[in-house]
């Protein structure tokens, strides 16, 4: 049976060639090796404690030969399997690769235009495709000749049919009702899914299923890896990439359809990760393991030392940018087959589905160049812009059909009722009005023009943020709520006009007995939907970005349990408009809107999707005059591109709106929101609302219907029509009261000259650029800080200077950006009144005053910047107060000892009038404290050394009796010894002490002392100087309360005071016995422990 070409589920195929590239292996070691690094870290362990009895430093005990060859038999068991497994992978992708070689030469030269491109481009590419086996010469055409006819005997007859008959068992099966291993009745649109992904696999191609959203692409999924595994005796390995949110459901849905699969869920925290791979992942003891984004980036040291038969990776478009980690670390794990399963393949240009392309055929669609070229190959020069449109979309057609598999529900489910999607269009109440106005105040310059390029742009991108905060609800900006006191009351409703709307909307709701979703993009306008369900008694479930796993499926399968008390669910687009089923719900409230209109569809389908049996209403509110109106327009348009299946290479959708756009949106509303007076008022009835709000959704779809692609390229929102050479032409429009808020005026210059005049007229080419009126320069002004000890006049001059500099160029004061609870609206105007009123009355300095600015600005230290000071004191802060400027200007990079001459007397003077003076006179006291401790540590130490001779065999230290020593006592004189040879003030005192350490032959095979680093030398010998301080003040307390030393040493468990035990010991030591003598009766060095 022929297939045609318009059939969704041809079998033509785009490539013979290895589409499935193997990725190269990581031969590095894993972190998650786990016989590998514990057979390795027991060898080093048991080489280090050999020479040492008694209990290991660690104590941990020594594995036995046996345990640790146990371990090496393992490690080359598991690795030996992973090899096995690698091999007959390879085997597989290289039948793979002949089957669709010879099918793509045999069939159809589709592709041909990429493969020779690439054949051109690669000659590895080249040699490859020569390599493979060339047809034989069975259909090849020979003369007729009777007398060579050849008859076939019973033996080749018999050894043909069989060659059929096998090839028959390796034809794809096609189901026609639900399979066996599916516990539960499949749909025929999803057996038709099921057979095409079977075709697929079968002729060797990996494969785009982009149903719509709520088809059940999961269970086509499900079944597709089921039969895999109980027609084609392929068990897997099998990776399942999905989102965080939809973990949980795809190993329910295993459960459900197909529980004969052992899934493996690589989730939880690190230990509950490490032990799953070392006792599950890396054994291969699963069939199919489902894990996250997240953790795919996490683990994959792990992952990549496997081979899967197939990779399915859902919510594909995350891997649409080619460059992203996610969509490189995917690509370089090994699978013979890749499976792609997203809901919106077409989201925003060609280069995204050329990034789904490529992950699915990187041979094929290597570069993206080729696609554009084919893509135009075929348009001709005279033709229009209509035909050149067609023969695009044509050539897309052509090279996704074999590919992709897409169907939407009004084609397939004729049971689900069409939504029915209405704009209700909310004007601002009297509180927004005020806040949207000072949002735009705030920043007039850049809603003006008046920046550079990138930096407008980022400003107008917040400005739009903060307006549609304004629209949402003003309560979102700090001080905008009355109180203190806070209360839940009817103002949470009466403050914001979609609240209002949504009051109306939820009663009549409620009395028809539906179940509403309300999307939002921001969490914060949950909490204040939250307060408000309270306050109606609404009872509800919440899902937003913070929500944790566990919490969020409960809250669903609280919503969606039968007789649910649950009325309303608040969810934020983004985490809740992924792989939720919500279809107990009937209404859907988009608060307000996402910039990717595909975010909001995909909201719209948690309630939408199979298994709903109600007439699905979805709300989307949109304030009047403001950028919701625009940002809707612009979301129209790019919905029309996804429905001309998108993208014929000219780039028409743009990822982010343009700083024109943003300013369009912007001022397009403005001054008739600012203009506007008169309370708020919404008397009509809801029903009355929503008629309304569909008589121009109508209007606004039936605008975009018949574009194609260049009228959307090209085309431009009403507000832009009716204006032409800067001036607006559109009736009725009022001169805004605020001068600020109008564009800035084009500069006019009058041309009295004919000849000049009809020259400019004439000319041909491009008009020239209207060059934007900029404000003069500000008087160039000093930036004063506190440290750089500015007096007090040159403030107020500048201050004076500035304001007269605003009042000439009818520049307005702009209110602060609040900081607190207390900055109301009525308060910061309050102060830009005075501000402004100061500016009117600003006169411009005189001479004698500018003379005097100047003589005021080099009476302070503008050169010394917050570095140079920052460093000044913490010179203090080591040095404390000195008049040695050498030794200051040392710790100062960019600072000379003059420099710090002409600094020092004037900071020890107004040091204290600094905002920060507590925490500089906190910081010198504390070095202070550190000197002097460090100057009674030197002392002590020095005593300590000269109280003995010998200090190597006689220094006495008196240990704690509590701890035991880690460091033997020989080793603790040898650093006390070296610290008092340097010095403690010295920088690099501890890196000498090492150093000697290696070079003194008493410590040749102490390996221990050898290796510590300077750092923990320091922390020793902080110990041993504690030890000596705290033996003095024991001594000066024995003798202050006079007791004798040997009482308060048995009593606490102590060791004798130093001058007691050198009395004892000289006075019973003989005259003969020398010093050396003395030393070989001690005892020996303790082991270490």
């Amino acid at each position: 049976m022929a297939i045609g070409d318009e059939d969704i589920l041809s079998d033509v195929v785009p490539s013979n060639i290895v589409s499935r590239r193997e990725t190269p292996g990581d031969d590095g070691e894993s972190e998650y090796d786990v016989p590998i690094i514990e057979d390795d870290e027991d060898e080093l362990m048991s080489e280090a404690e050999e020479p040492t009895a008694g209990p290991s430093f660690t104590g941990k005990a020594k594995p036995t030969v046996a345990e640790r060859q146990h371990k090496t038999q393992k490690k080359k068991a598991a690795e030996g399997k992973l090899h096995e497994k690698r091999q007959e992978m390879d085997k597989a992708k290289l039948a793979d690769a002949i089957k669709r070689y010879s099918y793509l030469l045999g069939q159809t030269d589709l592709f041909r235009h990429f493969v020779d491109m690439k054949r051109a481009r690669d000659p590895e590419y080249a040699a490859l495709l020569d390599a493979q086996p060339k047809p034989k010469g069975r259909g090849r055409k020979k003369a007729a000749d009777n007398g060579a006819r050849h008859r076939k005997s019973e033996k080749e007859e018999d050894a043909e049919l069989m060659k059929e008959d096998n090839d028959a068992d390796d034809q794809p099966y096609v189901f026609e009702e639900s399979p066996p291993f599916i516990h539960g009745e499949m749909r025929a649109y999803q057996i038709q899914g099921l057979n095409w992904m079977c075709s697929l696999h079968h002729n060797g191609l990996n494969g785009i299923l982009a149903d719509e959203m709520g088809l059940g692409k999961t269970l086509q999924t499900i079944s597709f890896l089921a039969y895999l595994k109980h027609v084609r005796d392929v068990h897997g390995p099998h990776l399942v990439v999905v989102p965080k949110s939809t973990l949980q459901n795809w190993a329910r849905e295993f459960e459900k359809w197909a529980p004969s699969f052992n899934v493996l869920s690589l989730a939880g925290s690190k230990d509950e990760r490490a032990e799953l791979i070392a006792s599950r992942l890396l054994p291969q003891d699963f069939d199919v393991c489902i894990t996250t984004y997240e953790l795919c980036l996490i683990e994959k040291s792990a992952l990549k030392k496997l081979s899967f038969e197939y990779i399915v990776i859902d919510e594909a478009h995350r891997i649409k940018n080619v460059d992203s980690i996610l969509s490189q670390i995917v690509r370089a794990f090994t699978s013979r087959g890749r499976l792609l399963i997203t809901g919106t393949p077409l989201q925003n240009n060609l280069k995204e589905l050329f990034a789904l392309l490529n992950f699915i055929a990187p041979e094929i669609f290597s570069d993206y160049s080729d696609l554009e070229a084919f893509l135009h190959k075929d348009e001709g020069e005279g033709d229009g812009d209509d035909e050149k449109s067609k023969k695009v979309v044509e050539a897309l057609h052509k090279i996704l059909r074999p590919f992709l598999l897409r169907r939407v529900k009004a084609d397939v489910e004729k049971s689900l009722l069409p939504k029915k999607e209405i704009n209700i269009f909310i004007p601002l109440t009297e509180m927004q009005r005020k806040w949207y106005r000072s949002v735009l105040e705030k920043d007039i310059d850049a809603v003006n023009g008046l920046t550079g390029k990138k930096e407008g742009k980022t400003r107008l991108m917040n400005m739009v943020m903060q307006l549609r905060k304004v629209t949402c609800h003003p309560y979102l900006f700090d001080g905008a709520e009355p109180g203190p006191p806070y209360t839940t009351d009817e103002h949470i409703v009466e403050n914001a006009g979609k609240m209002v709307i949504l009051d109306k909307l939820l009663r009549r709701m409620k009395e028809k007995g539906s179940r509403v979703l309300i999307f939002s993009q921001m969490s914060r306008m949950l909490d204040i939907l939250e307060d408000y369900c309270l306050f109606r008694e609404y009872k509800y479930c919440r899902i937003d970005g913070g929500t944790a796993h566990e919490d969020r499926i409960a809250a669903i399968d609280d919503y969606n349990k039968p007789d649910s008390e649950k009325f309303i669910f608040l969810l934020t687009t983004r985490a809740g408009g992924l792989g939720i089923n919500l279809t107990t719900a009937d209404i859907v409230v988009l608060y307000d809107s996402d910039w990717n209109p595909q975010a909001d569809l995909q909201a719209m389908d948690r309630a939408h999707r199979i298994g709903q049996t109600k007439q699905v209403y979805v709300y989307r509110f949109v304030t009047e005059d403001s950028v919701e109106e625009r940002m809707l327009e612009r979301a129209a348009q790019k919905l029309r591109l996804d429905q001309l299946v998108i993208q014929q290479g000219r780039q028409t959708a743009q990822k982010q709106a343009n700083k024109d756009e943003l300013m369009e949106m912007i001022t397009a509303g403005a001054e008739k929101i600012v203009n506007q007076t008169g309370e708020f008022k919404v008397d009509d009835d809801i029903e009355k609302i929503i008629q309304q709000g569909e008589s121009r959704t109508t209007e606004l779809n039936s605008r975009y219907e018949g574009l194609n692609f260049d009228d959307l390229a090209n085309f431009k929102s009403e507000s832009t029509v009716q204006q032409w050479e800067g001036e607006d032409f559109r009736p009725g429009r009022k001169r805004l009261v605020l001068n600020a808020l109008e564009p800035s005026k084009r500069e006019r210059k009058t041309n009295y000259s004919v000849d000049a005049y009809y020259k400019d007229a004439m000319r041909a080419g491009p008009a020239a650029k209207e060059k934007v009126v900029k404000i003069p320069r500000a008087p160039k002004q000093v930036a004063m800080q506190d440290f750089q000890f500015f007096p007090a006049r040159l403030a107020e001059l500048q201050e004076r200077e500035m304001a007269a500099h605003k009042r000439l160029n009818d520049i307005i004061a702009v209110p602060r950006e609040p900081q607190g609870d207390e900055d109301t609206p009525d308060k910061l105007e309050e102060e830009r009144k005075a501000e402004q009123e100061f500016i009117d009355n600003a006169e411009p300095l005189t001479e004698e005053e500018l003379a005097e600015k100047d003589t005021l600005t080099a009476q302070g230290f503008e050169s010394w910047s917050r570095r140079d000071f920052q460093q000044f004191v913490k010179a203090l802060e080591a040095h404390g107060w000195t008049d040695d400027y050498d030794l200051i200007a040392s710790e100062i990079q960019d600072k000379t000892t003059d420099d710090v001459r002409a600094y020092y007397p004037v900071f020890k003077k107004k040091w204290k009038t600094l905002a920060e003076h507590p925490r500089i006179a906190q910081r010198i006291a504390e070095g202070e404290a550190k000197r002097n401790k460090r100057s009674n540590l030197e002392s002590l130490l020095s005593r300590k050394i000269g109280s003995v001779r010998y200090p190597m065999q006689e220094l006495e230290l008196n240990y704690p009796t509590t701890k035991g020593k880690v460091y033997s006592e020989e080793e603790d004189r040898y650093l006390l010894c070296r610290l008092h040879h340097y010095g403690m003030g010295l920088e690099d005192v501890y890196d000498r002490i090492k150093k000697d350490i290696t070079e003194f032959p008493v410590f040749r095979f102490d390996w221990f002392f050898k290796s510590r680093s300077p750092q923990e030398l320091q922390r020793r010998c902080n110990t041993l100087l504690g030890m000596i301080e705290k033996e003095v003040e024991e001594v000066g307390v024995t003798k202050k309360n006079g007791t004798a030393a040997a009482t308060g040493s048995v009593a606490r468990g102590k060791k004798r005071g130093l001058e007691e035990a050198k009395a004892e010991s000289r006075a019973s030591t003989p005259a003969s016995v020398t010093p050396s003598a003395t030393a070989s009766k001690r005892p020996t060095k303790k082991k270490k422990t």
